[in-house]
C-alpha cells in the first residue's frame, strides 16, 4: 500500500521537471560519510578531536588533501605530508597511516543500500547516472572506487582526471560525457562548496546529511519512487499507457468482486515486442502481457497463441507462469492481452553473471540447458499441441516469414541482409526433428530461483512454434558471439569463459545433445547466421515502430539502428559454413613446384621454413578470423589483444619519439621491461614454427596459419583514427570523396593481400613449403607493396603532416619500402613466380 500510494503522489509532479541524468559524490553519500569516520577514529586514537577535518579543509587548494585527490600525490607522499599537516595542528605525533587505512577498510567500502536501490529504480526510467567523486590513489597504485562501475554511465575520479571538485571544469567534464546540459542534472554532496560550485553552472542539488533523508527528497524531485519498485519495472511510458478504470472492473470479473484496493501499473523495462506490465490490484501481483497499439504486421504479437501454449506447458510439467485469463476484447485496453501470475525470482540480464562463483554460473548455463531440452521433449499430441504450427520445412519457412517481416519494416539499404536474402534458401539444413520451439530462447526470457539455480519459469513466448529444434539452441548461443558493450544485448565474445566457468558454444551444445539422445550436427554455422538474421529482421522492425511511437521498450530506437550490426555477424556465420562446405569438398592435389628464393639475411624477423608438411595438428581448411583458430591458438590471441592494449599501444608514441632522437641507437628502457613482460606472460618466441620446436620447449608451437592470425594482431596500430577525426576543407577527411575512394581500394588491397598471406600459410602447413614455393613467393610480392600504396595514400591524405614524426606514417613507409628488399628484392620473386608459372602444375 505505502509504495502505491508514492506512486500516485508523485505522478503528477512529475512532468513539471526534466531530469536526464542524476550525479552523485562517492564519500557520504553512496559510502558512509568519512567525516563521521575520522571522528571516531580520532576517539580511538586519543587524537584532539576536529584535527582531521581540520587537517582535511584548512590550507588552500595546495593543502595535502587537495593535491592527494588531484593525483599529484602517492599515497606515501600523502601520508608524510598530511602526518606534518596534523602535527603542526595537534603540536604531537598523529597515526596518519592507519587513518588511510581505516577510511578505505570494509566498511567503509560498501556502498549503502538505499543508494543501490535508488540507482537502480533510476535507471530502470531511463535516466542516467554519473559517480563524481574526489577520490586517491592507494598504495596499491590502485584508485579507491569501490563500486560496481555497472551502475554508472559515467565515473568521473579526480585523481585521473587532475581537477577536483569543487573547479568547475570536473562538473563540466562529467555533464559533456553524460550529454546532458546542466538544468537537466541534479547532482548529490555533502559538501556546501562543492554544491554552490554545482549550483552555479546551473545544475540542481541536493545536500546528503542523511542519505535516507536525501533519497526521499531526491524521490519527490523526480517525481518517481526510488524505494520498493518491482525489478525492471519503471513508470509507464507515454505512448504506452491503458486506461485503468476498465481495466479495474475487468480485474474485479476474473480476480472476484471481493478483491478490493487501488490499482498499480507498471511497466516493465524489457519486452521490445508486446508490451508486459505489472499489475498488482489487492493481494493479487500479476503479469499483462498485450499486442502493441497501432496498425502491425499480420500474424505478429499473437498473444492468443502464447496464453495458449502456457496453458499446454503448464501441464505438461515445463516450468512456465501461470496463466489466468485472455481478453480478446479490444474495447477493454485497446488492444487484446492475457494475464499470467508474477513470478518473483532473478533474472539475469548480463550473461557473464557477474557477482556469482564460476561453479555457480556453470550451474545456471546447465540448467537453463536442461530446460530447453525439456521444452524441446514436450509430447505434442498429449499437451493438445499437434496443430500449434505446421510440420516440416521449418528453417525455410522462417526464413521467408523474416525476409517478409524485413521487407515490410524496411527504412534503408542494409548489404548483408541482402546478400543473407539471396544465400540462406540456397542452403537449408537437412531437415531434424519436429518439436516445440520456443523462438526467442535466451537467459534473461528466464526467471531463476533466488537460492539456487532452477528455472521457475520461462517467459516470452511470442515467437513459438513446432519447428527445428536446433535453432533454439542457435539462438540461445548468441551472446557468446556479441561484445559485452553491445548495448541491447550484453554479450560474452570478448570474456575468458574459461576463467568464468561459463561454457563455451560448442560445450553448451554438445550438453544439449547429450540431454536430447542426439549426435552433433555439422551445419551449426548455419543455424547461428540464421538467428542473427532473425534478430536483424526483428530489430529492424522496432526500429520501424519507434518511428511511430508503437514501440514497447525506450531502447527501442537506439536499439533497432543494430540491425546492421546482427546481419554483419549473421553474413560472418554464412562464409564460415560456405568454407565448410569447401572444406568437406574433395580435396585437389597439390602443385609438386619447387621451392628457391633468395633470401637477405637483414634485421627483419622472419619465420623460420621448412620443406616438409606440417603434422595433423595443422588445419587442413582456410581460417578467415581468429574464432576459427583451435582454443588454444584463440587464447593466446586474446592474451596477446590484451597485451598489445595493456602495453604495446599506450608506448607506441615513446617509442616513436625515441627513434627521432639523439639517443635513437641506444635500445628504449621500455623495449626490455615489455620484453619481460611479454616472457613472463607466455608471449615470446610467437614466431617459432611447431615443425623447428615440436615439444613446445622455446615458442608456441603455432602452425604457419595460426601465427598468420597473430601477426595480423601484432602490426595493428592505434592511429588509423585520425583519419532486441582529421579536418581539410570544411569537414572531416572521412567525408573527402577522393579520401572515401582511397579508403576503398586500399581496403580491398588490405583484403586480397590478407587472404593471400592466409593461403600461403595454410599451404606451407598442409602441403609443405616446397608445393606453396608459389604462394610464398606471391606474398612475398604482393603484401610489401600493398602496404607501400596504403601508406602512400594515407601520407598524402595527411599533407606535410603525414611526413612529420607527429604520425607514424613516415616511419611505415619507410619500412614497408625496406621490406621490399629484406626478404629478397621484387625482381627475383617476380622471376620465381614467373618461372613456376611456365613451368606448370
Amino acid at each position: 500500500m505505502g509504495f502505491r500510494w508514492l506512486l500516485q503522489a508523485w505522478v503528477p509532479r512529475r512532468a513539471a521537471r526534466l531530469c536526464r541524468a542524476v550525479v552523485f559524490d562517492m564519500g557520504g553519500v553512496l559510502l558512509p560519510s568519512p567525516y563521521a569516520r575520522a571522528r571516531d577514529w580520532e576517539v580511538w586514537n586519543r587524537v584532539p578531536p576536529g584535527t582531521v577535518q581540520r587537517a582535511l579543509i584548512c590550507g588552500g587548494d595546495d593543502r595535502p588533501w587537495m593535491k592527494y585527490v588531484r593525483g599529484e600525490l602517492t599515497a606515501a607522499e600523502f601520508v608524510q605530508a598530511f602526518a606534518q599537516q596534523c602535527f603542526e595542528i595537534t603540536n604531537s605525533p598523529v597515526p596518519v597511516d592507519s587513518f588511510l587505512s581505516d577510511l578505505t577498510s570494509k566498511e567503509m567500502s560498501e556502498q549503502l543500500p538505499v543508494m543501490t536501490e535508488a540507482i537502480r529504480c533510476i535507471r530502470a526510467e531511463g535516466l542516467k547516472t554519473a559517480v563524481l567523486s574526489n577520490n586517491f590513489y592507494l598504495h596499491s597504485g590502485a584508485s579507491f572506487l569501490p563500486l560496481d562501475r555497472k551502475q554508472f554511465d559515467v565515473i568521473i575520479e579526480s585523481c585521473r582526471e587532475g581537477i577536483c571538485k569543487p573547479d568547475p571544469r570536473i562538473y563540466m567534464l562529467c555533464l559533456e560525457r553524460l550529454g546532458v546540459q546542466p538544468n537537466e542534472s541534479i547532482f548529490l554532496d555533502d559538501i556546501g562548496q562543492n554544491l554552490k560550485a554545482a549550483a552555479q553552472l546551473g545544475m540542481s542539488t541536493l545536500k546528503v546529511d542523511d542519505p535516507e533523508v536525501a533519497v526521499k527528497e531526491l524521490e519527490n524531485f523526480l517525481g518517481f519512487p526510488l524505494r520498493g519498485a518491482v525489478p525492471f519495472t519503471r513508470s509507464v511510458r507515454p505512448t504506452m499507457e491503458i486506461p485503468q478504470v476498465p481495466l479495474q472492473k475487468y480485474l474485479e470479473n476474473v480476480l472476484g468482486s471481493h478483491t478490493t484496493g487501488s490499482l498499480l501499473v507498471r511497466q516493465f523495462s524489457h519486452g521490445q515486442s508486446n508490451p508486459t506490465y505489472y499489475v498488482e490490484y489487492g493481494d493479487h501481483r500479476l503479469v499483462l502481457r498485450k499486442k502493441p497499439p497501432g496498425k502491425l504486421l499480420p500474424s505478429a504479437h499473437a498473444v492468443e497463441r502464447e496464453y495458449r501454449v502456457l496453458r499446454a506447458l503448464a501441464e505438461a510439467g515445463v516450468p512456465v507462469p501461470r496463466v489466468l485469463a485472455l481478453c480478446e476484447d479490444s474495447s477493454i485496453i485497446g488492444t487484446p492481452f492475457y494475464l499470467m501470475e508474477y513470478c518473483a525470482g532473478h533474472v539475469y540480464k548480463d550473461p557473464s553473471l557477474p557477482g556469482l562463483e564460476p561453479s555457480q554460473r556453470r550451474a545456471i548455463y546447465t540448467a537453463m540447458n536442461q530446460v530447453l531440452a525439456q521444452i524441446h521433449s514436450v509430447d505434442l499430441k498429449a499437451a493438445g499441441l499437434e496443430d500449434y504450427g505446421k510440420h516440416g520445412n521449418y528453417v525455410q519457412r522462417q526464413v521467408q516469414t523474416w525476409t517478409k517481416q524485413y521487407r515490410a519494416t524496411e527504412t534503408h539499404t542494409i548489404p548483408a541482409m541482402e546478400r543473407l536474402i539471396e544465400w540462406l534458401p540456397l542452403h537449408l539444413p537437412q531437415a531434424h526433428q519436429v518439436t516445440l520451439v520456443h523462438g526467442d530462447f535466451r537467459l534473461d526470457n528466464l526467471i531463476f530461483h533466488p537460492e539456487r539455480p532452477q528455472v521457475l519459469a520461462v517467459l516470452d513466448w511470442e515467437l513459438s512454434t513446432l519447428g527445428d529444434p536446433i535453432s533454439d539452441v542457435a539462438y540461445s548461443c548468441m551472446a557468446h558471439y556479441l561484445p559485452s558493450s553491445f548495448s541491447l544485448l550484453k554479450g560474452l565474445g570478448n570474456c575468458d569463459l574459461t576463467h568464468l566457468g561459463i561454457p563455451t558454444a560448442e560445450e553448451y551444445f554438445r550438453t544439449y545433445c547429450g540431454h536430447m539422445g542426439i549426435p552433433p550436427i555439422e551445419d551449426w554455422n548455419f543455424y547461428m547466421a540464421f538467428s542473427f538474421f532473425r534478430v536483424a529482421a526483428i530489430l529492424q522492425g522496432v526500429y520501424k515502430r519507434s518511428l511511430t511511437g508503437q514501440a514497447s521498450s525506450a531502447t527501442a530506437e537506439s536499439g533497432g539502428k543494430q540491425a546492421e550490426s546482427m546481419a554483419d555477424l549473421a553474413w560472418d556465420f554464412a562464409t564460415k559454413e560456405g568454407f565448410r562446405v569447401f572444406k568437406a569438398m574433395p580435396a585437389m592435389k597439390p602443385s609438386g613446384r619447387p621451392y628457391s628464393t633468395w633470401a637477405w639475411q637483414g634485421p627483419f624477423p622472419r619465420r623460420s621454413y621448412v620443406t616438409v608438411p606440417h603434422s595433423s595438428s595443422a588445419p587442413a581448411h582456410l581460417i578467415l578470423s581468429p574464432e576459427g583458430l583451435s582454443d588454444r591458438a584463440q587464447d593466446l590471441y586474446r592474451r596477446l589483444r590484451r597485451f598489445m592494449d595493456a602495453h604495446i599501444y599506450p608506448a607506441e608514441q615513446a617509442l616513436r619519439d625515441h627513434q627521432v632522437s639523439q639517443t635513437r641507437w641506444t635500445p628504449h628502457p621500455l623495449v626490455e621491461e615489455l620484453k619481460v613482460k611479454a616472457k613472463s606472460e607466455g608471449l615470446w618466441n610467437l614466431f617459432l614454427p611447431l615443425e623447428t620446436d615440436p615439444e613446445v620447449r622455446y615458442g608456441a608451437g603455432l602452425t604457419n596459419l595460426e601465427y598468420a592470425h597473430l601477426c595480423e594482431l601484432m602490426g595493428m596500430s592505434l592511429h588509423a583514427p585520425e583519419v532486441k577525426s582529421r579536418v581539410a576543407f570544411g569537414k572531416p577527411l572521412a567525408e573527402q570523396g577522393t579520401i572515401l575512394a582511397d579508403i576503398a581500394t586500399s581496403r580491398a588491397e588490405i583484403e586480397q593481400a590478407r587472404l593471400l598471406v592466409l593461403k600461403a600459410a595454410l599451404l606451407m602447413d598442409t602441403v609443405g613449403n616446397k608445393a606453396a614455393a608459389l604462394d610464398i613467393a606471391m606474398i612475398k610480392l604482393v603484401a610489401p607493396a600493398m602496404a607501400l600504396r596504403v601508406t602512400d595514400r594515407a601520407i598524402q591524405a595527411f599533407g606535410a603532416a603525414g611526413l612529420s614524426s607527429d604520425y607514424p606514417l613516415a616511419q611505415f613507409f619507410a619500412w614497408a619500402r625496406a621490406l621490399r628488399l629484406a626478404d629478397g628484392p621484387d625482381e627475383v620473386h617476380r622471376m620465381t613466380v614467373a618461372k613456376l608459372e611456365l613451368q606448370g602444375p
